[in-house]
């Protein structure tokens, strides 16, 4: 079914009025739910929409709680979450590393006890449209086994970098799995398998089906043994830098929650070339678009492209809703 984003948005802020949240985190958030969804991440846009509902009534997710300082060292600093909403957090540790980038050239914030952030792009796009570069990293509970392993112990610890762009901006934001649990889960709902291996079954085997993956969420790493060592090193620096939980012990709790994240943000414009910069993007985005293809009439993106153009034909045609999941919300708004 197709419903307009308007819609999507009047919805979803009704929602979260309900659950107590302020009238400007609840326009903070259900914006951010209906963008994903309008750039086609629906599988962390309004298809996370039940479970966040869920999140907050079990207590995991502290409605009136936010992220503060508690440590400063220049253009470093610490935050607690204090398992507030993850996107309210992101959203404020994004701008303060911004503010730190615009006053020392870069500025990093690193913050612990936070929840899920949904789509991390959300906070690329954020930081590019103040013209900051960013290089944005969480850590997970363990969804993957260590290259080699049986069992998960690592996270598909999801991985951000944006650049500031005149024609709009380039927005990398994947995670270190082959897919993330949420598109895993996407295909799951429209009765679909992946297009590539995305985990192991039960039988140790790679497999493109989601309900095996799910099963035991044993997701396959990029790169094989590089994306396992990725996810490693990820999870260490989000953990020491923010003094904060590893996925280790995110993993010993029963629900995903109190996770470590760094937002390093980045001010090109010290540099005063801001031209040459452009210049430069552009060149680099010709050089790969202008290749032909395995496929003929296929076409080559830059990270973010399909995303906007996604976005444009879900604003003329209405966003790509399943149905389910638009009945759960409804429900929940009629509790």
């Amino acid at each position: 079914m197709r419903i307009s984003s308007e819609n999507i948005q009047k919805v979803l802020y009704e929602l979260f009025v309900k659950y107590k949240f302020t009238t400007e985190k609840a326009q903070l958030i259900a914006n951010v739910f209906t963008e994903s969804t309008l750039d086609g991440v629906s599988s962390h846009g309004i298809n996370r929409v039940p479970l966040f509902i869920e999140y907050i009534e079990k207590g995991v997710i502290k409605i009136d709680a936010e992220a503060e300082k508690v440590a400063s060292f220049g253009n470093i600093e610490r935050w607690d979450g204090n398992l507030g909403p993850g996107i309210v957090n992101a959203t404020k540790c994004t701008k303060r590393a911004v503010e730190l980038a615009k006053q020392h050239g870069m500025g990093m914030v690193a913050l612990r006890n936070t929840n899920h952030w949904m789509r991390g792009g959300t906070y690329g796009k954020q930081a590019a449209n103040d013209n900051c570069i960013s290089i944005l990293f969480t850590n997970t509970k363990p969804n993957m086994p260590p290259w080699g392993g049986k069992d998960s112990r690592i996270g598909n610890n999801p991985f951000v970098v944006s650049i500031p762009r005149k024609k709009g901006p380039i927005v990398l934001d994947m995670a270190i799995s082959q897919f993330a649990f949420g598109k895993i889960n996407d295909y799951k709902l429209r009765g679909q398998k992946l297009p590539y291996h995305g985990g192991w079954d039960d039988n140790n085997e790679l497999s493109n089906d989601p309900d095996k993956i799910l099963l035991k969420e044993r997701g396959l790493p990029i790169g094989y043994w590089k994306g396992s060592a990725l996810s490693i090193v990820l999870d260490m620096l989000a953990t020491i830098l923010s003094a904060g939980n590893s996925t280790y012990k995110i993993g010993s709790k029963e629900i995903e929650t109190a996770i470590s994240q760094i937002y390093i943000c980045i001010y090109p414009e010290v540099f005063n070339d801001k031209g040459l910069q452009q210049k430069l993007i552009e060149e680099i985005i010709d050089f790969t678009h202008d290749v032909e293809p395995i496929i003929p009439g296929d076409n080559i993106y830059y990270p973010g492209e399909r995303s906007s153009q996604t976005r444009a034909k879900n604003l003329k045609e209405g966003v790509l809703v399943n149905e389910n999941i638009w009945e759960k919300i409804m429900a929940l708004s009629k509790k």
